[in-house]
């Protein structure tokens, strides 16, 4: 059997100490994943991380270490970036949906491309802004990495959800100024969950709300 090269490697090292694994072919893809956006970054700059290495634990391993509070079979990933949860999450269930949406034409021209070069048939790109986005049914579970505040986190998402959506935003030190200034009575604080990441340093925490939307 021939060795897997020395990024998809070091991805499965960082499964391992994460305590998760990927379907067959998994390790593959975030591989392929990663070699990709490194080749548009330059050209883009997607994302600040240059090097496929740092990605592995900066952005894989930081987005899987979330999974286990995704709920539901249907998942929304706002501002989505590079994909940012959104891709790892997807590979890893593939028997979900997931949604990537983000206002900018570049990243988006970047995820349908990696969509369809990874066959990713659960993911679906959407260019729109999030107050603009519409959906027929409520989202089981809305994540981000990427929105400013939890307060304007909660206000752009409340028409995408429903009473049993999970709202999931990944944050880095623990944000008691943001969870302050929170005055949302459909949100109710879940909880925050710290997250340890193998290769990361400096704090990780997932804020986790349960919603039922004002009517």
């Amino acid at each position: 059997m021939t060795p897997a090269p020395p990024l998809e490697q070091a991805l499965q090292r960082g499964l391992d100490a994460l305590g998760q694994s990927l379907p067959p072919g998994g390790v593959t893809l975030l591989g392929r994943y990663l070699r990709l956006l490194e080749r548009w970054n330059r050209a883009f700059n997607l994302t600040a991380v240059r090097d496929p290495a740092t990605m592995i634990p900066r952005h894989l391993l930081d987005c899987l270490a979330v999974l286990p509070w995704v709920q539901g079979e249907r998942v929304l990933d706002v501002g989505s970036g590079a994909g940012l949860p959104g891709i790892p999450l997807a590979v890893s269930r593939r028997a979900w949906q997931f949604v990537l949406l983000d206002s900018n034409g570049k990243k988006t021209r970047f995820l349908t491309q990696a969509v369809a070069e990874l066959g990713l048939t659960n993911v679906e790109v959407v260019k729109a802004r999030t107050e603009t986005h519409r959906t027929a049914a409520p989202y089981d579970t809305i994540i981000s990495r990427a929105f400013a505040s939890l307060e304007a986190f909660l206000d752009a998402v409340a028409h995408l959800c429903g009473p049993a959506t999970r709202i999931l935003a990944m944050k880095g030190a623990y944000p008691e100024a943001e969870l302050d200034r929170i005055h949302h009575p459909w949100a109710r604080l879940e909880s925050v969950e710290p997250l340890a990441v193998p290769g990361l340093e400096g704090a990780r925490h997932l804020v986790v709300f349960t919603c039922t939307p004002p009517r």
